[in-house]
């Protein structure tokens, strides 16, 4: 029986686990190595061994609606694109509501997990910490939730460029970059673009005399903007998106895609084309690096090769001579040290995980390992549910496959996502957003039921169908339901617009226009079968108006329920 819990870490995955353990009356035992929360969101001056470390411009890339917690939303008036120190700021929040902190061990080190001799029969953990003054304590728990973070452990390929020894300037990863003050007036290489390359080459670029982007492969860089300036996530993450995805060719979808991004800046005239598709591996999101290469600010440079003195290679043979400082935004290996080695049985040593969340070798399973994925959508709701699900499994009132089907999941998985991302150890950790969500949903029991939505709330099913992804829908019925969920939904644009109201100004504008997506649905539906009626237009158009007109009354209360930014 399943009782005490530990948990390892107490950045957003830990604080989630530590609520989610009391929801299901269980015991959970934190230990965080640091004196506070927040994890990798807490930064600090100082790097330190072992930790996350974070830059202090970072703002966050997913929207407050889409990432928070699923019974606790963000408050209204913080910005939709939060800065790190708000984003810590809710975790304090969510922490006091649920009073967390009375669970958490600070400045407490985990040095090893190991499975108790018995375990086979009883799943039980021994847990060795060091505490705050050096002293060792053993401890014996039922079940582990693993919320150390992997950006702990950086990549520093210097080996793999020649006359890197003999190089005049500095060599850094970006795990090290604080901010751009020790860059001013200097010529900078930073190497990589993803998401922290590019924040830190536009950084960089403003005080720096000259700063060159070196890309292996090229990058899809979008903004963080929308349409008519909503958040990009809140308006592309959608069920009806998700289901037009799987039903459209790729091509068609990638083309289309591709072709209103370049018509914002032409992705061959910046540099910036990648050699894979648009949809086929993740984006940068940056909303200032196109604007800082039109005006000369970062010059877009081929792979870094090697290193003479002061100059630096590129592979297409090019030069850039004085160079001060090369900053390496060249990723992170996960390690977890103090867990058995015989879990890292992939064959790449990594961490072998069934649905990345459990080693598919335990049984009984009672360890589970969160937030190790990548994923095109928020990180937080994504781990909130492993959570959810993995307390299911510790529990029983969720059963996880034999081993052998685990092992040829995870590798289907994986063959599938080396066709977009040859690198194993990238194509493991690849999962869809929605997707993802709603197969741990439908494990825990959580997950929305469209069907029973339609016929019940219509209005409610509309939003979630048509309307953001927001975390509010797996509250919505099942286990751990929340009373505010519903609500939560009917409210969620006007979290959105509230933090832009500093200076109303009056909103002329016609609710039967914003409407327009609806009619233009209803409209392409009648389209459709005029097209496959075979010439029966009078009886079509017969049966659409009659269709219009029962649809009234659904329109109309569907309309009213909206509020002044409707999601549809």
């Amino acid at each position: 029986m399943v009782r005490r819990v530990a948990v390892v870490g107490a950045g957003c995955s830990g604080l989630a686990c530590i609520k989610i353990c009391v929801d299901e009356g269980l015991e959970p035992v934190c230990f965080e190595s640091s004196d506070d929360i927040g994890g990798m969101w807490n930064f600090r001056e100082t790097p330190e061994p072992d930790r996350t470390n974070i830059y202090r411009s970072l703002v966050v890339n997913t929207s407050k609606e889409m990432m928070c917690f699923s019974d606790f939303p963000m408050p209204s008036d913080y910005p939709n694109f939060m800065h790190n120190s708000q984003l810590l700021q809710y975790f304090r929040l969510y922490a006091e509501h649920f009073d967390l902190l009375r669970y958490i061990n600070f400045q407490t080190t985990v040095r090893s997990v190991l499975q108790r001799p018995d375990f086979s029969l009883s799943g039980q953990w021994e847990v060795v910490t060091i505490n705050k003054n050096g002293q060792e304590e053993r401890h014996i728990f039922d079940a582990i939730l693993v919320c150390s973070g992997h950006y702990t452990h950086p990549t520093l390929p210097l080996s793999d460029f020649q006359g890197h020894e003999t190089f005049s300037g500095r060599c850094l990863h970006s795990w090290e970059y604080k901010d751009a003050n020790a860059f001013t007036g200097k010529r900078v290489v930073v190497v990589g673009t993803g998401n922290s390359g590019g924040d830190i080459a536009v950084e960089i670029s403003r005080s720096a005399e000259k700063t060159f982007l070196s890309t292996r492969q090229g990058a899809w860089v979008l903004g963080r903007m929308s349409t008519n300036g909503v958040p990009l996530d809140i308006a592309v993450i959608k069920r009806i998106n998700n289901v037009l995805f799987q039903l459209l060719p790729k091509t068609l979808v990638n083309w289309a895609a591709e072709r209103a991004l370049n018509n914002k800046y032409d992705h061959i005239l910046y540099g910036l084309k990648p050699k894979h598709r648009l949809m086929e591996r993740n984006l940068m999101i940056n909303d200032d690096l196109p604007g800082r290469i039109l005006q000369g600010a970062i010059v877009m440079k081929h792979n870094l090769e090697g290193f003479k003195d002061s100059r630096v290679v590129f592979e297409d043979g090019t030069v850039e001579e004085n160079i001060d400082a090369v900053v390496f935004c060249t990723g992170y290996i996960a390690k977890f040290p103090f867990l058995p080695s015989t879990l890292s049985e992939g064959p790449y040593e990594e961490v072998t995980l069934y649905k990345r969340a459990f080693p598919p070798s335990l049984q009984p399973p009672t360890l589970a390992v969160m937030g190790l994925f990548q994923v095109k959508g928020p990180l937080m709701p994504t781990v909130e549910m492993q959570a959810r699900w993995a307390v299911k499994v510790f529990l029983g009132q969720s059963r996880l496959p034999t081993k052998e089907k685990m092992l040829d999941a995870i590798e289907s998985e994986r063959r599938r996502n080396m066709q977009s991302y040859p690198c194993p150890r990238q194509a493991v950790l690849q999962v869809d957003y929605i997707p993802y969500l709603d197969f741990m949903a439908g494990e825990v029991g959580v997950r929305p039921k469209l069907l029973r939505l339609f016929l019940r709330d219509p209005v409610l099913w509309a939003k979630v169908f048509f309307g953001p992804c927001t975390p509010y829908q797996y509250r919505l019925s099942g286990p751990g339901n929340w009373s505010g969920a519903r609500q939560a939904i009917f409210t969620q644009w006007e979290r959105v617009s509230q933090p832009f109201r500093t200076r109303e100004i009056p909103d002329n504008t016609s609710k039967f226009g914003l409407c327009s997506p609806l009619m233009l649905t209803f409209t392409g539906t009648v389209i459709i079968v005029v097209l496959f009626s075979k010439g029966k237009i009078v009886t079509t158009l017969e049966a659409a108006t009659e269709m219009l007109n029962k649809s009234t009354v659904f329109l109309r209360e569907l309309w009213f329920s909206l509020p002044q930014n409707p999601d549809m």
